[in-house]
């Protein structure tokens, strides 16, 4: 409890600019490298100018309660009759106060219009791909050496973005979102155990966000049989859900419920999750509690805790149907099977990582 309390004084300080220059790089360093640091010093920023915000607008209706106090409303309302003259009366006695509260009243258009305007870019959707360049840790904690076989490559400079894929079949499907390799001239994906392999783009869908990867590696070996399988039956609010993805070097696992079926403004072609997300979670797999994959993360709600878009299931299939057939002449298809029913959240997870991949882009 002392430490929140101290790390809220230190985030105050902050913003109002009290920290020396050193202070405040340090500080910038740990928002960079904890997200749930960098996440309160959002929201307590976003609180600070709410609060202002409020105080200015109630310094406004104290000021226009003295404007009005100073308009002499029973000479006006004698005034008020079929003479014409009435108007001009009002204005030649009160035209003062009444400019004063005309100016008053056009502040409080721009004020609350600035506010609607804050809220609606608050409330707009965020890609949760990372841009690993902007990390300013050292390489060694945040990106292992991309490697084949334990041999380093050479030359290779650190990936521009991160995000998640899994497998969609066990000779080397990925499955991404489109966002997280767009223009990538070079992409390479890294299993569990720190190996990484380099990975060509084989399938684009922008409608749907979704690309589909193929590990071209001649030190990679085909996975065992998936664990999982495609679930293309809508599932229903209320249902818990899971997902595993790489906002940092190491898997991290996010637990919740579907909240919605629909997405980002009634999107059909996505769940609303209540499970909280980080820049690097995109293209990560959401499983129901059987295992069964039932989307892919894509996109969170700016500034709404355990607002995440998950493109559904059904798209995945459509998408992995668009794919000719390999180099041995045989369809690409999804596994029928699940070794994960019955099994506990601890036991499924362990079984999942070795089929979910780190994506490293690299333009």
């Amino acid at each position: 409890m002392r430490n929140e309390i101290e790390l809220e004084g230190i985030i105050e300080d902050y913003l109002n600019g009290k920290l020396n220059e050193e202070e405040a790089k340090a500080f910038e360093q740990l928002r960079l490298n904890d997200p749930s640091v960098d996440h309160k010093v959002v929201a307590h920023k976003v609180f600070l100018e709410s609060l202002n915000d409020y105080a200015s607008i109630s310094d406004l209706k104290n000021k226009m309660n003295q404007v009005h106090a100073q308009i002499d409303v029973e000479t006006l309302s004698r005034q008020l009759g079929p003479h014409p003259s009435f108007i001009v009366n009002i204005w030649r006695k009160n035209k003062a106060a009444i400019a004063v509260a005309a100016s008053f009243i056009l502040l409080t258009v721009v004020t609350l219009y600035s506010i609607q305007q804050t809220t609606q870019q608050s409330g707009s959707v965020e890609l949760v791909s990372r841009e690993l360049a902007k990390i300013k840790n050292s390489q060694s904690n945040l990106i292992r050496k991309i490697n084949s076989s334990n041999v380093v490559t050479p030359n290779l400079k650190p990936a521009n973005f991160g995000g998640t894929g899994f497998a969609l079949t066990s000779n080397g499907y990925i499955l991404t979102n489109l966002h997280v390799v767009a223009d990538a001239d070079s992409v390479y994906v890294q299993d569990s155990k720190g190996n990484s392999y380099k990975a060509v783009v084989k399938r684009k869908d922008s409608q749907y966000d979704l690309a589909i990867l193929k590990i071209e590696d001649k030190s990679f070996n085909s996975l065992s049989n998936l664990p999982y399988r495609l679930k293309q039956n809508v599932i229903g609010m209320g249902e818990s859900v899971y997902t595993l993805g790489f906002p940092k070097d190491d898997a991290v696992y996010g637990q919740g419920y579907v909240s919605s079926k629909t997405g980002y403004n009634g999107d059909t072609t996505q769940y609303q999750v209540s499970i909280p997300v980080n820049p690097g979670n995109s293209g990560g797999p959401l499983l129901d509690h059987d295992g069964n994959i039932i989307g892919v993360i894509s996109a969170k709600q700016n500034q709404v805790d355990g607002a995440t878009f998950a493109v559904k299931s059904k798209y995945i299939q459509e998408a992995l149907n668009s794919i000719p057939n390999d180099s041995l002449g045989t369809k690409v298809a999804f596994s029928k099977r699940n070794s994960l029913q019955g099994l506990s959240k601890p036991k499924q997870v362990n079984k999942i990582k070795d089929y979910v991949f780190m994506i490293k882009v690299y333009k």
